[in-house]
């Protein structure tokens, strides 16, 4: 799967279930349940979706440049040499 194919919703409630799960492992203040995606407010859930679909244009930038970047060097073994 792509950057392109992945959608900030879901990162944003894949990271909202790991966080939860976690949480206990770090020794957070978070309820031994956790807290469904479902219930977490709205504005909440903006928050965290506006924050991933940021990350992954960063990413989406950084994959770029490198793809990018390789752009005007040989593949290996097909450089042409000589003067």
């Amino acid at each position: 799967m792509s950057l392109q194919e992945v959608l900030p919703e879901q990162l944003a409630e894949l990271f909202h279930h790991y966080h939860q799960a976690l949480g206990p492992d770090f020794a957070c203040d978070s309820k031994p349940e956790g807290e469904a995606w479902e219930q977490v407010p709205a504005q909440e859930k903006n928050r965290m979706i506006a924050a991933a679909r940021l990350a992954l244009l960063e990413l989406g930038v950084s994959e770029r440049q490198h793809r990018d970047s390789r752009r005007y060097f040989a593949k290996p073994g097909e450089a042409e040499w000589g003067c």
